[in-house]
C-alpha cells in the first residue's frame, strides 16, 4: 500500500519508546505522506519538538492554551486535517485517557476529535504494565470503538532486566501498519464472508477436542476488507478477541454450527474467505454428564464433520472462494491438492510451526490460474495483501 500524499498525524506519547517516532516520522515523509506531529507534555520530556519539525517540515503541536499554535496547527484543525492519526508509543496513562475521553493536551484533544476507527495505536510499556487488567479493559473498550493497534511486541524493556510483551513495535512495522490502514476502498459495498477461529467437539459438558488457533487472521482479514469498504459478515468461533467495530458478527462453537451459519449467510456473498481452523472430526457421540475414569484403556470413536469448503465449491452458482491449509509436512503440494480437490479460488497455505497464536504469519498464496506469491509479515498486512489478489480477480 502507498502512503504517498496522504495526511497522517502522528500523536506522541510520554515514553521511552519517543525515540522510535522520529525514525517512524522520517519513513513516513520519505514514502511521501504529509505528516503533522502533536506531543504530549510528557513526551517533550524525551523528544524537543525541533527535531519532529525538521523531520516533517511543519510545525509541531504541543500547547493547546496557545494561540499561535492554535492558528497554525489547533487540535481541531489537525483533527479536519488527518486522514490516519497513529499514536506512538501509546503509554498506559495515554491509553486511559483516550478511553474516557480526556483532552487536556494537544495530542489527546486532536484525537478526541477524530473517529477511533481512524487511529492507530502502538502500544508501549514496561510488560507488567501491558499485563495489568486496566490496561487491558482500556484496550478492548478501544478496539470496540474501532480503533486498531499494531503490537506490543515481545523483547527486552528498558529496565533491560524485564523481558516480555510491552515493547513497542518497531517504525518499519508501525509504518507497514499505517500503509494499510490507508488502503483503498477498492472493496466499497462488496459483500463478503468471513470464518475464523477455532471450533470445538465436545465430549461432554467440559471437555472437548479443538485446536490452538487463536483467531487473528481471520479477524484481521475481516478488519482488512471493512477497512476497504466492504460489507463484512464474520463467522467466529470461540476465541479471545474483542469484535471487529463496524463487522456482523455470528458466534459459534462446533463445525455443525459452522456449517449452518455459513449456509444462512452465504447467499449474497461475493466473496467467501473459510480462515476457521475447522475441527474434521467430532466424537461420535456426545455424554450428557462428565464421563469419569476408568480402569484400563479408553476408546473414543470419531465421526467425520461436514466439509464446508468442498460443499460451497460444488455449488452450481457459488462466490469466490479462499480457503486455507495449515500444513505439518510438504506444504505447496497438499495446498495445490486442496486448491483443486475442493475447486477454490485461492488457498492460503502455512506451516504449522507458522499458524498459531502469534501475531505475524509466513504464507504461501496459490491460485487456481497459477498465481503464486510468499508473504511474511503483521497478520493485517497479510490480510492486506490476500485482498489484493482477491480484488484482481474479482471483477467489477
Amino acid at each position: 500500500m502507498s502512503v504517498q500524499g496522504r495526511r497522517v498525524l502522528l500523536c506522541v506519547g510520554g515514553g521511552i519508546a519517543a525515540y522510535k517516532a522520529c525514525e517512524l516520522a522520517r519513513l513516513l515523509v520519505k514514502a511521501g505522506a504529509q505528516v503533522r506531529v502533536a506531543l504530549t507534555p510528557a513526551a517533550e520530556r524525551f523528544v524537543t519538538p525541533l527535531t519532529f519539525q525538521a523531520l516533517t517540515g511543519s510545525p509541531v503541536a504541543t500547547d493547546i492554551f496557545s494561540a499561535e499554535q492554535d492558528l497554525a496547527a489547533g487540535h481541531i484543525a489537525l483533527a479536519d486535517w488527518a486522514e490516519l492519526a497513529a499514536v506512538a508509543p501509546a503509554t498506559a496513562n495515554l491509553l486511559a485517557r483516550l478511553r474516557i475521553g480526556q483532552s487536556d493536551d494537544m495530542a489527546a484533544a486532536a484525537l478526541l476529535a477524530i473517529d477511533p476507527r481512524r487511529w492507530l495505536v502502538a502500544p508501549a510499556m514496561n510488560e507488567r504494565m501491558w499485563a495489568s487488567p486496566a490496561v487491558q479493559e482500556n484496550v478492548r473498550v478501544l478496539k470496540e470503538r474501532g480503533a486498531r493497534f499494531v503490537g506490543p511486541a515481545i523483547g527486552e524493556m528498558a529496565e533491560r532486566s524485564h523481558v516480555g510483551p510491552g515493547r513497542m513495535s518497531e517504525p518499519g512495522e508501525i509504518f507497514k501498519a499505517c500503509a494499510d490502514a490507508l488502503a483503498p476502498r477498492d472493496l466499497e459495498n462488496v459483500q463478503v464472508l468471513v470464518t475464523a477461529g477455532p471450533t470445538r467437539e465436545m465430549l461432554d459438558p467440559v471437555r472437548y477436542l479443538s485446536n490452538p488457533s487463536s483467531g487473528r487472521m481471520g479477524y484481521a482479514i475481516a478488519e482488512a476488507a471493512r477497512d476497504r469498504g466492504a460489507r463484512v459478515t464474520l463467522i467466529s468461533g470461540p476465541v479471545e478477541l474483542s469484535r471487529p467495530a463496524d463487522v456482523e458478527v455470528v458466534e459459534v462453537v462446533s463445525a455443525e454450527e459452522l456449517a449452518r451459519a455459513v449456509d444462512e449467510h452465504v447467499d449474497g456473498a461475493r466473496v467467501v474467505v473459510m480462515a476457521a481452523a475447522v475441527a474434521d472430526q467430532r466424537p461420535a457421540t456426545r455424554a450428557a454428564r462428565k464421563v469419569k475414569k476408568q480402569a484400563g484403556d479408553e476408546t473414543m470413536t470419531l465421526v467425520r464433520t461436514p466439509d464446508i469448503l468442498a460443499a460451497l465449491g460444488a455449488r452450481a452458482q457459488r462466490p469466490m472462494l479462499v480457503g486455507f491449509a495449515a500444513e505439518s509436512e510438504n506444504v505447496e503440494e497438499n495446498a495445490r491438492d486442496k486448491l483443486l480437490r475442493k475447486n477454490l479460488d485461492l488457498i492460503v497455505a502455512n506451516d504449522v510451526a507458522d499458524a498459531f497464536g502469534k501475531e505475524t504469519n509466513r504464507v504461501l498464496i496459490l491460485g487456481k490460474d497459477g498465481a503464486r506469491r510468499e508473504l511474511q509479515g503483521p497478520k493485517l498486512s497479510v490480510a492486506h495483501a490476500i485482498w489484493d489478489m482477491v480484488r484482481e480477480r474479482l471483477g467489477g
